[in-house]
């Protein structure tokens, strides 16, 4: 346990890729919408605000992903760090910095509704569909989705340090032609409604914990490729 913690030490090192840049994306997304909102809260337009801009820190952690296993598995072999006691670290702080995030949007999102978003009907943190199980249930959905990103970006990256390039443009096009092949399948058997009636069954929660899981299948996929990866 206290080698996994030394990765945990080993990874924040460079704290620009799990603290600095992440929070430097949410608050340059959040500044940047409310500053659109003004404007047209200026100009007369009424109603609520929306924006995808808080998506920007939650796509960014598929870059962290990537980042956690290209910047620091090299080093941590040259310290005699074990692949498993990396992985386990890794995925710990990635679990902390998820945490961290899914937090900061819960907090966001409760003060939007006590001020009437930010006195603009501008709503960055909070949605109705998302808020729908309270505070935890956000929250939830947010550490998800955040691990999700995390993950994608992880297992990405492990493919590419051990199988090279070639395999790893190759399992994004196999990747791709499943999902087609999928989409071919739905639509021979005229089953689209069934689809979305299986997603409106779920909800929010429900796919959020369907994400989880998606999650954790692709986390045991890197774990076992990278047991055979090269620095």
């Amino acid at each position: 346990m206290n080698r996994t913690l030394r990765v945990v030490r080993m990874q924040l090192i460079n704290r620009q890729t799990y603290v600095w840049v992440p929070l430097l994306v949410l608050g340059g997304a959040f500044v940047l919408s409310v500053a659109i909102w003004w404007i047209l809260s200026g100009s007369g337009v009424t109603g609520n605000f929306y924006g995808g801009g808080a998506q920007a820190p939650l796509w960014y952690l598929a870059v962290v992903g990537v980042q956690a296993l290209t910047l620091t598995f090299p080093f941590s072999q040259a310290m005699s760090v074990t692949r498993r006691e990396f992985f386990f670290g890794t995925y710990l702080i990635a679990a902390l910095s998820a945490a961290s995030l899914a937090v900061i949007f819960v907090i966001g999102g409760w003060i939007e509704t006590l001020t009437g978003g930010w006195g603009l009907n501008g709503y960055f943190f909070y949605s109705a569909e998302i808020w729908q199980g309270g505070p935890l249930g956000a929250a939830f959905i947010f550490f998800t989705v955040a691990m999700l990103m995390f993950t994608l970006g992880f297992t990405g990256a492990t493919i590419y340090k051990r199988f090279g390039p070639t395999i790893f443009t190759v399992s994004l096009i196999g990747l791709g032609a499943l999902l087609v092949a999928a989409l071919f399948v739905i639509g021979r058997l005229n089953a689209w409604g069934q689809v979305f009636e299986w997603i409106g069954e779920q909800g929010p929660l429900g796919m959020a914990a369907w994400g989880l899981v998606a999650a954790a299948a692709l986390g045991a996929a890197a774990f076992a490729t990278l047991r055979r990866a090269t620095p």
